[in-house]
């Protein structure tokens, strides 16, 4: 019998193949981008940037093994790249000033969040005698809380200098691109500018989390090749999946505004 519960839910995904799930995780990102900017408009795509920016920095935690990879891979790819869907939708209905704004509120959101993070990882947890039996429950939460929210460093400030370059860059891009085409081939302009987006975005990440603030720096093979091009090709793949839901959004994007230059 089928059951709605999340550890029910759960069991059941990961009984199946990870190549399954990774494809409804698209799915749902994809749709939930042009349902939140149907029902809220501007600020609905604002409000999946942050969710899928805070969602993202927490799923790259989670390694997987897909058979088309050898080694396992770390999860984030799908919420990172969908952010480039709802920044490009942005920029197509309401200009680029406000695509630049819902990066800038994601990067707040983002620092403000992990500030209010630390501060609560901040209080002593609980000793076993002052739980008790009552709260016994709540002993092992500060330890999944630490692994889950204390940020490293060098992957914060790598990971946001990474964020807010691609970004930026990728509205800039996409402007040129529809300027340069007269506001045809939509398809042209959304994936170039992801796709030389997200290299940025790989090289710049890498580079500064892997050999500039690391301990011990990574040779110059395993930097390119698996940090920078080994989940390249994921995101090429994700770009590519996104071109229906840009032409979609022509239809999903609510009271939508004349963009600006």
């Amino acid at each position: 019998m089928f059951s709605l519960s999340p550890d029910a839910i759960i069991a059941s995904l990961q009984s199946g193949p990870p190549e399954f799930v990774w494809l409804l995780l698209l799915i749902v990102c994809f749709s939930a981008v042009l349902i939140l900017s149907r029902l809220f408009g501007e600020a609905g795509l604002v409000a999946y940037v942050v969710v899928a920016l805070l969602g993202a920095n927490v799923q790259v935690l989670k390694q997987v093994q897909f058979s088309v990879y050898d080694d396992p891979v770390a999860l984030g790819t799908i919420l990172f790249a969908s952010t480039y869907l709802a920044t490009d939708i942005l920029t197509e209905h309401y200009g680029r000033a406000a695509a630049r704004r819902a990066v800038l509120i994601g990067f707040a959101c983002f620092a403000l969040w992990t500030v209010l993070m630390v501060l609560t990882l901040g209080f002593a947890p609980l000793t076993p005698e002052q739980a008790g039996e009552g709260l016994a429950w709540a002993l092992p939460m500060n330890g999944a809380m630490t692994e889950l929210f204390t940020p490293v460093t060098a992957f914060f400030v790598a990971g946001m200098l990474a964020y807010l370059t691609s970004q930026y860059h990728d509205i800039w891009l996409y402007s040129l691109l529809r300027r340069l085409t007269g506001g045809r081939h939509l398809w042209l302009r959304n994936n170039a500018s992801t796709w030389i987006s997200a290299l940025i975005d790989n090289t710049i990440f890498s580079v500064l989390a892997w050999v500039v603030f690391a301990p011990e720096p990574l040779d110059f093979t395993t930097l390119v090749f698996t940090f920078i091009l080994g989940t390249y090709l994921l995101r090429i793949v994700v770009a590519f999946v996104d071109t229906p839901f840009v032409y979609l959004a022509r239809y999903a994007v609510r009271q939508p505004a004349p963009a600006a230059a």
